[in-house]
């Protein structure tokens, strides 16, 4: 492949996605997500409605798409999987850098808003556990997305240190101790 980018034929080759800082344009992104939604809705025959919002200074504006709706128990079956593919679909739709993609993000009936508070809370009890028992705690396997809430959750706690294992479906975030330092004052 020498560094070519290949497309279907009468498709432009994929653009590689810009280095550097990388911004969001919310009002773009907002007006691409309401002809998104518009079509997507309508074609899967949902009964939803949608607020789209944003927040946050312009260096880190996040919107929030929030459904509500007959259809909301669809949107949320199988841990929200529906809910989840929409979002991904969204991204590809606006073309979003993957460094971006957390700045998007579907939500329904509070299912993400509550599911990112019990994954921290599950990060902080099993620091605790590991800091007594010295003993590693592996999680569940669980999506790059929650592993990344768990790192940060974590990222300069004491005593610990997260590290993710395994690969595709069944990649885990395993919560090690730091271990006691030696005699330059360094972790072993």
């Amino acid at each position: 492949m020498n560094g070519e980018r290949f497309s279907a034929p009468g498709r432009p080759a994929a653009r590689p996605y810009p280095q550097g800082d990388v911004k969001l344009d919310a009002a773009r992104a907002a007006e691409e997500m309401k002809r998104f939604l518009e079509l997507a809705i309508r074609e899967m025959g949902l009964a939803l409605e949608y607020d789209i919002s944003a927040s946050g200074d312009s260096a880190e504006t996040e919107i929030v798409i929030a459904f509500r709706g007959e259809d909301e128990a669809l949107l949320l079956e199988r841990n929200a999987e529906l809910l989840l593919a929409l979002e991904h679909i969204a991204h590809r739709w606006l073309r979003l850098d993957p460094r971006m993609h957390d700045r998007v993000r579907f939500d329904c009936g509070d299912y993400r808003s509550t599911r990112l508070e019990e994954l921290k809370l599950s990060a902080r009890v099993a620091a605790q556990r590991v800091r007594e028992t010295g003993q590693a705690f592996r999680f569940n396997p669980m999506s790059s997305r929650e592993r990344r809430v768990v790192h940060l959750e974590l990222n300069g706690a004491p005593g610990v240190r997260t590290v993710s294992e395994g690969a595709g479906d069944r990649r885990q975030l395993v919560v090690y101790p730091l271990k006691q330092n030696d005699a330059s004052g360094r972790p072993r």
